[in-house]
C-alpha cells in the first residue's frame, strides 16, 4: 500500500513522463472503482491538456447528473480515493463552442490530501434542466461557490441551504457570465440608486 501511495503521489514538472505514468495508474484505478460501483456507463475519463512544464490532470465526466452526488460521495469516501477537499467549484458556458456535449458545465476541482492527487469532475447541462444536487453536505466550502455559480450562470443547486444571489442585487434577473449576456450589460446600472461618497 505504501508503494502504491508513493507512485500515485508522484508529480513531475519536467518532461512529464512520470506524470503520464501516474495519471495512467490513477485513471485505471478510478475506472475500476467506478465500474464496480456504477457499471461501465454514465461516465468517462480523459486527461486534460496541460501547459509545458505543468503536470497533466485527470478529468472525470459524469454523464448522468442525477447520480452526480453519489459519484462525488464515492470519490470523497472511498479508502483508495479520498478526495476530501473541494478546491473549487465553477461553471462554463459553451455557447458557440464547436461540438459541445451540453450548453453549460459545472466543474468540481478536487484534491486528495492523503494521496496528493487532483481530479476534475465535470457534468454537462442543457436548458431547461439547469439543476444539479448541492454538495454542501459533502464539502461545506461549496456553499458560497454554488451561490456564485447560481448568480452568474443561473444553474440551480437543489438542496442548497440558502441559494440566493451573492454578487448581484436580489432583484437582478440576468446571469452575467452567460455568453449571450452583453459585456456592457443591459442597462441595469441605470436603475440602481447612486450612492455618493457622503452616503457611503
Amino acid at each position: 500500500m505504501t508503494e502504491k501511495r508513493e507512485l500515485l503521489a508522484m508529480t513531475d514538472y519536467g518532461d512529464g513522463k512520470s506524470v503520464l505514468d501516474t495519471q495512467g495508474k490513477m485513471d485505471e484505478e478510478l475506472r475500476d472503482i467506478l465500474t464496480r460501483e456504477f457499471g461501465p456507463e454514465g461516465w468517462h475519463t480523459d486527461v486534460l491538456l496541460a501547459n509545458p512544464g505543468s503536470p497533466r490532470q485527470l478529468c472525470l465526466f459524469v454523464d448522468d447528473h442525477i447520480r452526480l452526488l453519489e459519484v462525488l460521495k464515492l470519490l470523497r469516501d472511498h479508502p483508495d480515493l479520498r478526495f476530501n477537499q473541494l478546491i473549487d467549484l465553477t461553471a462554463a458556458d459553451y455557447l458557440n463552442f464547436p461540438h459541445p456535449s451540453g450548453r453549460f458545465a459545472v466543474i468540481y476541482s478536487l484534491l486528495s490530501i492523503p494521496y496528493n492527487r487532483r481530479l476534475w469532475v465535470k457534468v454537462m447541462l442543457n436548458e431547461p434542466d439547469l439543476a444539479v444536487p448541492s454538495v454542501t453536505d459533502l464539502w461545506g466550502a461549496a456553499n458560497w461557490l454554488e451561490r456564485e455559480v447560481y448568480d452568474m450562470f443561473g444553474i440551480v443547486f437543489t438542496g442548497h441551504p440558502n441559494l440566493r444571489r451573492i454578487l448581484t442585487p436580489d432583484n437582478f434577473v440576468h446571469y452575467p457570465l452567460r455568453k449571450d449576456y452583453p459585456v456592457t450589460g443591459l442597462g441595469e446600472r441605470d436603475n440602481f440608486p447612486c450612492v455618493g461618497r457622503e452616503d457611503a
